[in-house]
């Protein structure tokens, strides 16, 4: 036997979350819980939670908290923070408690990490956002520091200062925990991807912008990896592409009534995207974003064709992320995720190829197996009734004699 399989691709979810207004935020907390337990049972391989501190429709502050609850209620599905945003917080801190989590969880933690994408949270916390990604650097560094030396660190920074800090716990996953840092439009993310040697999430993957920097953005984080004298992987590299499946895309277009309208003027609302322009109804507004690319709204083979050309582009990766929003209300947006598993993953998780080979081989023309099957059944009878002479078959459909008690 020669040749190895190809690594596969893997695939989660990235939920920030996104809950339409008007709604009950209690019940639509619970309901993300229910879809961590969805997607676990479905086999998707991982879930990431935002942090988001205003706003209204990102209702998560703390994905550490929530990681907390759904690793109880899960079984194999890898759950990390999608993104930490390290400006707002004590980087020792931040660490400690995510130690502490990876060891709660048995190693199923990861770290997801940037600079805090909603503006309005950190004007909040009264944040220059020209600031932030230097923070971001600032806090990493330390962070990684931490993870892989057992010597004390001591670092200061117009916004924090650690002195002689060492972790009293180190983290149960080896050599550190898995670590990842968000990336949109600008360098910053590759570029401390690639100074670390971690895993790189961009978020904007399938936007026009973001899409035409997939290749460059990566080339970034192999350069800065070689500077730095580390080493990058494509299988860390996760892509995050919105999608909303059903069965028809008339079916798909009905669900997204529900929230798609205010979802999409509030991202563009808040981030640096094109904003509609006009008046557009849903149906003018889905034909618009689907046809640049920045979303699937139909079918599952619209999302096999979409995944592919992510590929394409990229050169490669190693986990796909669907956009976790409500678009859609919860038992509309659990059935996407059903279809993506049962109908998308098969062809790029390398499940497919030995079913559909065994199927195709099975069904040539070339083979008898309905005659072989006829002769062995034959050949079973002519053999009872040699050592039977008194045998005598019963032409079918006769029924037996009724036997008495």
């Amino acid at each position: 036997m020669t040749g190895t399989p190809a690594r596969t691709m893997r695939f989660g979810v990235f939920m920030a979350p996104f809950h339409p207004l008007p709604g009950n935020p209690t019940l639509a907390l619970h309901q993300d819980l229910a879809v961590a337990e969805h997607l676990d049972a479905l086999g998707f391989h991982e879930l990431w939670v935002g942090e988001h501190h205003s706003g209204g429709l990102e209702i998560i502050a703390s994905p550490e908290t929530f990681i907390a609850v759904a690793s109880e209620r899960t079984r194999t599905i890898r759950l990390g923070t999608g993104v930490s945003s390290l400006p707002y917080h004590h980087p020792f801190i931040l660490l400690d408690r995510m130690v502490l989590l990876d060891h709660l969880t048995r190693g199923r933690v990861m770290f997801g990490v940037g600079p805090g994408q909603l503006p309005f949270d950190a004007h909040v916390l009264g944040i220059n956002p020209d600031d932030q990604r230097r923070m971001m650097e600032e806090a990493l560094d330390v962070i990684m520091a931490l993870q892989r030396s057992t010597e004390p660190v001591s670092a200061k920074t117009d916004w924090f200062t650690v002195q002689d800090a060492v972790l009293q716990l180190r983290p149960f996953s080896s050599p550190h925990l898995e670590m990842t840092v968000a990336g949109s439009f600008s360098p910053a993310g590759p570029k401390l991807a690639g100074k670390h040697g971690i895993g790189l999430l961009s978020i904007s993957a399938t936007s026009p912008e973001g899409f035409e920097r997939l290749a460059s953005h990566w080339e970034v984080a192999e350069a800065e990896a070689a500077k730095h004298g580390q080493t990058v992987s494509r299988g860390d590299w996760r892509l995050v592409a919105p999608m909303f499946l059903a069965d028809t895309e008339a079916e798909a277009r009905a669900a997204l009534r529900f929230g798609y309208e205010q979802i999409s003027d509030y991202l563009t609302h808040v981030l640096p995207v094109p904003r509609p322009t006009g008046t557009m109804s849903l149906d003018e507004r889905i034909d618009a974003a689907n046809a640049s690319g920045a979303v699937v709204i139909g079918t599952p083979d619209r999302a096999v064709e979409q995944i592919q050309r992510l590929v394409d582009r990229s050169g490669g990766f190693g986990t796909l992320l669907l956009n976790g929003g409500y678009w859609a209300g919860f038992e509309d947006t659990c059935n996407s995720y059903r279809l993506f598993a049962e109908q998308v993953m098969p062809h790029f998780n390398g499940q497919l190829a030995a079913p559909t080979r065994s199927y195709e081989w099975t069904m040539g023309d070339d083979k008898d197996w309905d005659g072989q099957a006829r002769r062995a059944v034959a050949k079973a009878m002519d053999d009872y009734a040699e050592e039977n002479p008194d045998y005598v078959p019963k032409a079918p459909g006769t029924p037996s004699a009724p036997t008495g008690l």
